[in-house]
């Protein structure tokens, strides 16, 4: 295919750009739904003379529907955003970001969608519907999968449908809530994805972080034991990557361990781990829920993570954790892959 899209850039450059023009629309209109011209024209970077032109000849096609509300992509719309998403991803390079990835990070497999999830929003959703797609494919029913929180997380919610999976499944939060906005707590997260799977799913209502007597007194009882061992044995663990010293502020964390943190060089953080840039673990909170160590034992564990500002996040991850797919956007691979020091 590679070949094939080099010759059309010679032969018929112009093609290859009306090609991808197109589809972005088509996909922008996919996302947003409806949507009107000028929130199009700003969605895809385009002037809204150039947008009403491609709108109209994409509706002519029968690909768009134009309705009082705004714009909807028509079933065989969709058909064809599918079908051109392999295509297009070779044509705009993406295909070989995966590739070095791959390499850079030893990851078995990588997904990269493009844009920059740091300043657009629709980047997350891009995401989602590509953690969703792997989903289709790996995940059997009666299996049980963690979840961490976040707002990309949110966003593989988001982008579940009931067909999603084939059978039944169990969605558990990988650890407890960190006081952030709710529709962002891994516990409102897994009860999204069980209504959209129709699944079933449990909760785990404890703080994060914990203090020393706290933690211990929660881990007597029956009731968080019992999610605990279902949590710690998961078949698939689906989490995101955070930014180390912006994590520290959501959990409020006190003067001294953000010193710590900074005289420590955290740049990462994951399951309450915190990352120096060699992957070395610097700090630990206090919290109920999966460990580092439990990874080891689930059947697939899927990092999803993007945004330019997260790059020395992510590689410090990958460092030393367990992923069996990453997936990110064009931005944070570009910086991974161009800054020599990551």
């Amino acid at each position: 295919m590679r070949a094939l899209i080099d010759l059309q850039k010679k032969l018929y450059p112009d093609l290859l750009h009306v090609m991808q023009q197109r589809y972005s629309i088509l996909n922008s209109v996919s996302l947003f739904q409806p949507i009107g011209r000028r929130g199009l024209a700003e969605h895809v970077a385009l002037s809204e003379r150039i947008v009403r032109a491609e709108v109209d000849f994409l509706h002519n096609q029968g690909l768009l529907n134009i309705t009082t509300k705004g714009m909807l992509i028509t079933e065989e719309g969709k058909v064809v955003v599918d079908q051109l998403a392999v295509f297009m991803k070779e044509v705009m390079g993406l295909s070989v970001l995966e590739e070095q990835l791959k390499d850079k990070l030893h990851v078995e497999q990588v997904m990269v969608v493009p844009g920059n999830s740091d300043n657009e929003s629709w980047v997350k959703q891009e995401m989602g519907k590509a953690c969703v797609s792997f989903f289709n494919s790996t995940v059997a029913a009666d299996q049980t999968i963690a979840v961490t929180g976040g707002t990309t997380m949110a966003a593989v919610a988001q982008a579940m449908t009931p067909s999603d999976i084939s059978g039944p499944c169990l969605f558990v939060p990988a650890r407890g809530g960190i006081g952030e906005k709710v529709e962002n707590q891994a516990n409102t997260i897994v009860a999204e994805m069980a209504r959209k799977t129709n699944g079933d799913y449990r909760m785990l209502y404890v703080p994060d972080p914990l203090s020393e007597t706290s933690y211990h007194t929660m881990l007597r009882e029956p009731s968080i034991n019992e999610i605990l061992e279902l949590i710690r044995k998961s078949d698939v663990v689906l989490h995101g990557i955070g930014d180390a010293l912006t994590m520290a502020k959501r959990r409020k964390t006190g003067n001294e361990i953000m010193r710590q943190l900074a005289d420590k060089h955290a740049v990462g953080e994951a399951f309450g781990y915190y990352f120096n840039k060699a992957g070395d673990v610097v700090y630990k909170v206090r919290t109920i829920g999966i460990q580092l160590e439990d990874l080891d034992s689930a059947k697939c564990v899927i990092t999803v993570a993007g945004g330019s500002s997260k790059a020395q996040a992510i590689a410090s991850y990958f460092e030393q954790g367990k992923s069996d797919l990453f997936i990110t956007d064009e931005a944070a691979a570009e910086q991974i892959l161009g800054d020599e020091s990551l």
